[in-house]
């Protein structure tokens, strides 16, 4: 169900860019990782750009598995919630969405979050749901190993009751906050939740009010079987896999159709895109081609050894590998892999070769016309209702998008000229929720039978 205009999210996961080593490029500022001031030129040029939402990816682990995550990788990151607090006081329209793992948050923690940060930017409030991925998290929360696949996603499922639940502690009038009386609350509006599930019991109520969108939009991330049946079963919006406008158009065709079945009006459905932008082509074909060299040797061995199972320890990024996968990462995701079907077909490349691969088909190379084209074109068919627009290096690579591309999408009416007024449900055309604890519609009443 798409909203009246192409929905554009500003993704921000490693703060000096979504490529690994984006934090390398001329017009990066890698020492300004952590200061306020680099995060709010991040969401008010993006806010310049009338982009709906700043989008938070997030892990709770530092990524020291291989020499090359602590020697290669800029990922320290400041803790979202934290962080969005912080820019809701620095912007008036742009979206505010936060990174949840609901294995490794108690739900009323999260539910008392959310509703702050919804009441904080009057309504602009959003959570990305992920069920996590990594054995580093589990060992950052007393465990060893991450929770099954399929259990995490389960679990998953409750926690969005729960939360849900929980926000709807109180009805949205409920607080009178009568001096003369000294009458604060009515109790009659005040919901106890007294919740016991597989996973969680949970008693409430909740000690902030009922947030202004009612339940903050709910994105999920996930492209396996469960994942995708969460999606269809709790998200307003997906955040989904970019790539080809076939594969795109599939994806989202399958995606709305398990909504549908599911009986709840489809998600949005923003696959990523990451452009790689330049006042020529080739001016974006040289930056594509820097960030690719600028990659260390140790970590293009590292990040594809993981990315395909396989230890490539011992040989060089450009020595050829027989593709053998030796090492089981189903329980990480279980979405699917093209360049591990293209290694299957192949049968061997380099390490270098299969860096390139991932890259190139994850990036939109080319002018601003050239990635509108791109956004238009499966907007235009039905396969995305938007983009979460990942950006190789920052704060330069949003500051390009907004100079040279967001100028072609108004002029081509995919993007307003300025937000419209009311919360981020407002924006993106998804009702409020009614409370969990609403009585049931009344069902109309059956006409008498009028004798033949």
């Amino acid at each position: 169900m798409s909203a009246d205009h192409l929905v554009l999210g500003a993704f921000l996961f490693h703060p000096g860019g979504a490529h690994v080593t984006g934090w390398r490029h001329e017009r990066s500022r890698p020492a300004e990782h952590l200061s306020p001031k680099y995060y709010a030129h991040f969401a008010r040029v993006a806010e310049a750009g009338t982009f709906d939402l700043v989008f938070l990816a997030d892990g709770l682990y530092f990524w020291d598995r291989y020499r090359s995550g602590v020697d290669h990788y800029g990922s320290l990151r400041p803790e979202p919630f934290t962080l969005l607090a912080a820019l809701s006081q620095v912007t008036r329209h742009i979206g505010l969405a936060a990174t949840v793992s609901t294995t490794y948050n108690p739900p009323y923690h999260l539910a008392r979050q959310i509703a702050s940060l919804d009441h904080l930017s009057r309504g602009r409030a959003a959570w990305n749901l992920v069920t996590s991925r990594y054995d580093e998290e589990a060992r950052n929360f007393g465990g060893v190993q991450h929770l099954d696949h399929s259990r995490r996603y389960e679990r998953a499922h409750e926690y969005v009751q729960v939360v849900h639940g929980l926000l709807d502690s109180w009805d949205d009038d409920a607080l009178v906050r009568d001096k003369v009386s000294g009458r604060f609350a009515d109790p009659a509006g005040l919901h106890v939740l007294d919740h016991h599930g597989e996973f969680f019991d949970v008693r409430g109520p909740l000690n902030v009010a009922r947030p202004p969108q009612g339940h903050p939009v709910l994105f999920q991330a996930g492209g396996s079987e469960s994942g995708l049946q969460l999606a269809a079963a709790t998200a307003d919006a997906v955040f989904a896999r970019g790539g080809s406008l076939e594969a795109t158009s599939r994806a989202t065709t399958d995606l709305r159709a398990r909504a549908a079945r599911l009986g709840r009006r489809p998600p949005l459905v923003l696959p990523s895109v990451m452009p790689v932008l330049g006042r020529t082509r080739a001016q974006a074909r040289a930056l594509a081609d820097q960030l690719l060299a600028d990659t260390p040797d140790a970590l293009v061995l590292e990040a594809v050894g993981h990315s395909i199972g396989q230890d490539l320890g011992g040989i060089t990024a450009d020595e050829p590998f027989a593709y053998a996968p030796d090492l089981d990462t189903s329980n990480e995701t279980r979405s699917p892999d093209p360049v591990r079907e293209r290694l299957r077909a192949q049968g061997s490349a380099t390490a270098r070769e299969v860096y390139a691969w991932q890259f190139e088909r994850t990036v939109v190379v080319g002018t601003g016309p050239d990635v509108a084209d791109h956004l238009e074109e499966h907007h235009r068919a039905g396969a995305a209702d938007g983009f979460v627009v990942q950006f190789p290096h920052l704060p330069g690579g949003i500051e390009d998008f907004v100079d040279l591309v967001t100028p072609e999408l108004r002029r081509r009416g995919l993007v307003p000229p300025a937000y419209r007024d009311g919360t981020l449900r407002d924006r993106l055309d998804l009702p409020r929720p009614a409370s969990t604890f609403a009585p049931s519609p009344s069902p109309a009443p059956t006409a008498p039978a009028v004798a033949g």
